[in-house]
């Protein structure tokens, strides 16, 4: 909820935001940011399922291997924090809502 707060922020678009909230799939967004939720969906919930094909479909949405690599770190990172916190019971602060 608290990152659905931060992009309504920086986008303005209460329709994309809840697009994305129920299914990216159903979002107005560019082929290049598709492809990069459909890869970071993919190495969220299997990781094991990644391969060549994978790849290929980012680069042909426009992104380089320097680009791939940090759209891996990124969601890689988000994973494990997410990972950590939950298994520790952290919960977000009231003003981190607001």
């Amino acid at each position: 909820m608290h990152h659905a707060r931060g992009l309504l922020r920086l986008t303005n678009n209460p329709a994309l935001v809840a697009a994305l909230q129920q299914d990216y799939r159903s979002a107005d967004i560019s082929a290049r940011q598709r492809a990069m939720l459909d890869y970071a969906d993919k190495l969220t919930r299997d990781p094991g399922a990644l391969r060549a094909a994978d790849m290929q479909a980012l680069r042909a949405a426009g992104l380089d291997d320097r680009s791939i690599l940090d759209l891996n770190q990124t969601v890689s990172y988000f994973a494990y924090v997410n990972r950590v916190a939950d298994g520790l019971g952290v919960t977000v602060d009231e003003y981190a809502l607001s």
